[in-house]
C-alpha cells in the first residue's frame, strides 16, 4: 500500500481533528505554571493553519511545498515551532515522491527526528523529541521486515512512539513529579494514529495517558520556568548571519526553537529580556542581521496568575507601549499600529490564546478596527470588541478593565472610559500635501488631533505643544505624552511645563513606538 497526496491531506484532517478534541487535554498536560499560550492550542493553531494550505493539493510536490511553508509560518509556541519543524522534515522527504510507501515513511521520519533536534538549540530527553525519535528507531528497524505492508509498519511505530511517551516521566523529573506524560510528545502521537488510521482504516485506541491531571503540589521546576516572556518571529536572514543570531539568543533565554530553511526561519524564545531579543533580529553589535515579521509578545507570568471572567487582546507597538498595557492587564498583545497592520488570522490567534471566557479587543487604531469586528465574527468566543481609534484610547479603556467583572458592563466601562480621551498623534510628514490645515511639504511635522491634521509647522516643540492647545478643553485635567521614538527630552519637558502651567496634571510615558515622536491624549 502506498499513500496518495489525497490520503495525505486526510491524514492532516484527522490529525488537526484529534488536536481539536484533545485540545485541552494537552493544556492541562503542560505541568509547567508558565505555558506558552498552552501546548495543546499551540499544536492545534499550527495545524490549523495547516489543512487550510494543503486543502486544495493535488499533487505530492504542492502538497509537500504547502505542508512546509504553512507549518512554518503559522507555527505557534515551543510545541508548535518543534511540531512545524517535525512536519517539514516529512515534507522535505515526501516532495520526492508521487506516493509514500514504506521506504519512503522510513526516510521521512528520518529526516523529522533529525529536522527537530537541529532546531532545539539545547535538546532536552522526556520531550515531543523523545517520541519523533523513537517514531524515527522503530520505523529504520522495523522497514526491512515490512515489506511493502505500510499498515504493518505504522502500527509498530506507533506503539514504540506509545511507549517512549509513557516513559518520558522517568527521563524528565518534572513529568515524574506530577505524574503525567510530556504534553508535546502526547500531542505528536496524535499525528502518528492519524497516520495509522488512513492506512488500516481501523480506530486508533489511545493510552490513557490524555486523561491525567498533573500533580502540582511540590512539582520542583527548573530555573528556567521563572522567565517572563515568549518572544516569537519569523526572521528573514543568510545562513552566514543566522549562527550569530543563535549565539545573541542563547545569551538572552531559553526554550530556543529555530525552524525553517531558505533564508526564512520562525524563531522562538522565552526571555526576561524582550527588547535585546527582538533587537537581535536585526543588529547585533552594530552590525545588521535580517528583517522579522510576524512578531509576537506574550508575558508568560500573567498566563500563569490565574483568570477571572474577562481577559483582553489589545493592538500596540513599542516595547514602553507593551509595558503598560500588559501592567493593566492586557492578557494577549498582538504587535501592529498605523503602519503595521495585523491581519484577522493574527487577532483570531491571539483571542483563542486567551483562557478567560469572555474577550474584549482593543484595535487602538482606526485602521483596525473592521479587522478587530473579522476576527471577533469568526472566533467561536464570546467577544466584544471596543473601537478604540488611538492607543490613548486603549489606555484609557485598561483604566476601566475588570477583570472579575460582569462582561457586557465592564465592556461598556470600558468603551465610555475610551470616548472621554481626546488623541493627538505627532508625526513627520513623508510627501508634499496640501490639506485643511494649509500645505504641507515633506519633512514637516504634523499635529493630529482625533484622525485630523490640525497643525503644519516646521519646529518640532511647537508642533507638540500647538496640538495640546488644540486637545484641551475647559474640562481637562489629565494630559499624558507618550514619548516614541524621535522625542526629544527637551520638548518633552517643555510639553509638560505647558499643561502644568495651565493647572493640568501631567503624566509622561516612555512608549517607544516607530514614527509617532508623541502621542498625547487629554482627559
Amino acid at each position: 500500500m502506498r499513500l496518495t497526496t489525497l490520503q495525505l491531506r486526510n491524514v492532516v484532517d484527522r490529525f488537526h481533528d484529534r488536536l481539536t478534541t484533545y485540545r485541552e487535554a494537552l493544556n492541562r498536560l503542560n505541568v509547567f505554571p508558565v505555558p506558552d499560550g498552552d501546548t495543546g492550542t499551540n499544536m492545534e493553531l499550527t495545524v490549523r493553519s495547516v489543512v487550510e494550505a494543503v486543502s486544495t493539493t493535488t499533487d505530492m510536490d504542492e502538497f509537500s511545498g504547502a505542508l512546509a511553508h504553512a507549518s512554518l509560518l503559522g507555527a505557534r509556541g515551543n510545541s508548535g515551532v518543534i511540531l512545524a519543524q517535525i512536519l517539514r522534515g516529512l515534507a522535505d522527504a515526501f516532495r520526492e515522491n508521487s506516493d509514500v510507501g514504506v521506504p519512503e515513511l522510513v526516510a521521512a521520519l528520518e529526516r523529522a527526528a533529525s529536522a527537530a533536534y537541529d532546531a532545539v538549540l539545547h535538546p532536552v530527553e522526556g520531550t515531543i523529541l523523545t517520541v519523533i525519535r523513537a517514531a524515527a528507531d522503530a520505523a529504520i528497524e522495523a522497514g526491512g521486515e515490512a515489506g511493502d505492508d505500510l499498515g504493518r509498519l505504522l502500527g509498530r511505530i506507533y506503539r514504540r512512539a506509545a511507549e517512549a511517551l509513557e516513559q518520558t516521566p522517568d527521563q524528565l523529573p518534572v513529568l515524574g513529579q506530577a505524574g503525567v506524560v510530556d504534553a508535546g510528545g502526547a500531542g505528536l502521537l496524535l499525528l502518528l494514529a492519524a497516520f495509522v488510521e488512513e492506512a488500516t482504516g481501523e480506530t486508533v485506541d489511545l493510552p490513557s495517558v490524555y486523561e491525567a491531571t498533573p500533580r502540582l503540589e511540590g512539582v520542583e521546576l527548573p530555573s528556567s520556568a521563572g522567565t517572563r516572556y515568549e518572544v516569537m518571529f519569523t526572521l528573514e536572514v543568510s545562513e552566514e548571519r543566522l549562527d550569530r543570531f543563535r549565539s545573541a539568543w542563547d545569551r538572552l533565554g531559553d526554550s530556543i526553537v529555530i525552524t525553517g530553511g531558505d533564508g526564512t526561519y520562525r524563531c522562538h524564545i522565552h526571555t526576561d529580556h524582550p527588547g535585546a531579543a527582538i533587537e537581535a533580529g536585526l543588529h547585533i553589535d552594530g552590525d545588521p542581521v535580517g528583517t522579522f515579521h510576524d512578531l509576537s509578545l506574550t508575558d508568560l507570568r500573567e498566563l500563569s496568575d490565574g483568570h477571572g471572567s474577562n481577559g483582553v487582546v489589545a493592538v500596540a507597538i513599542g516595547e514602553g507601549l507593551v509595558g503598560l498595557f500588559r501592567e493593566l492587564g492586557a492578557e494577549a498583545i498582538v504587535a501592529g499600529g498605523q503602519g503595521a497592520n495585523p491581519s484577522t488570522r493574527d487577532l483570531l490567534e491571539a483571542i483563542e490564546r486567551v483562557p478567560a471566557p469572555h474577550v474584549v479587543v482593543l484595535p487602538n487604531n482606526k485602521n483596525i478596527i473592521a479587522v478587530a469586528e473579522s476576527a471577533a465574527g469568526l472566533s467561536s468566543r464570546d467577544v466584544t470588541v471596543v473601537p478604540t481609534a488611538s492607543l490613548a484610547a486603549g489606555i484609557a479603556a485598561m483604566t476601566a478593565f475588570e477583570p472579575n467583572g460582569d462582561p457586557e458592563t465592564v465592556a461598556e466601562q470600558m468603551a465610555a472610559s475610551s470616548s472621554r480621551v481626546v488623541a493627538g498623534e505627532v508625526t513627520r510628514a513623508v510627501r508634499d500635501a496640501t490639506l485643511s490645515a494649509g500645505p504641507v511639504r515633506a519633512g514637516q511635522w504634523l499635529g493630529i488631533v482625533d484622525g485630523e491634521v490640525e497643525v503644519v509647522t516646521d519646529d518640532l516643540a511647537a508642533v507638540v505643544t500647538a496640538t495640546l492647545h488644540r486637545m484641551v478643553a475647559e474640562d481637562t485635567e489629565l494630559v499624558t505624552i507618550i514619548a516614541g521614538q524621535g522625542a526629544d527630552e527637551a520638548v518633552t519637558e517643555s510639553a509638560g511645563r505647558w499643561a502644568t502651567e495651565r493647572g493640568l496634571e501631567v503624566e509622561v510615558i516612555d512608549g517607544g513606538q516607530p514614527l509617532y515622536p508623541y502621542l498625547l491624549s487629554a482627559e
